[in-house]
């Protein structure tokens, strides 16, 4: 079965995924700070960035998951 040259990743896609993963840690950072216990801002932004890390990596993960899928029915559909 010969392969297709196309590339799977470009730079314009890592553009994408650089500003939405970005955008959306920026997005939980502004959530969470509401939601940290503490008096000090210092303090507030940290436990609201490390939360924020964490909850912008499952983001990115199921963004890549989302991209092998629909790369995998794009390819389906054009066998057809």
């Amino acid at each position: 079965m010969a392969q297709s040259e196309q590339k799977l990743v470009t730079p314009a896609s890592l553009a994408v995924d650089a500003v939405l993963t970005l955008a959306v840690f920026v997005y939980f950072l502004l959530i969470l700070r509401s939601h940290v216990q503490s008096e000090n801002p210092k303090w507030i932004y940290i436990w609201a960035a490390y939360g924020s890390a964490c909850l912008t990596g499952v983001f990115w993960l199921a963004l890549q998951m989302f991209r092998v899928v629909l790369r995998f029915q794009r390819d389906n559909s054009a066998k057809k």
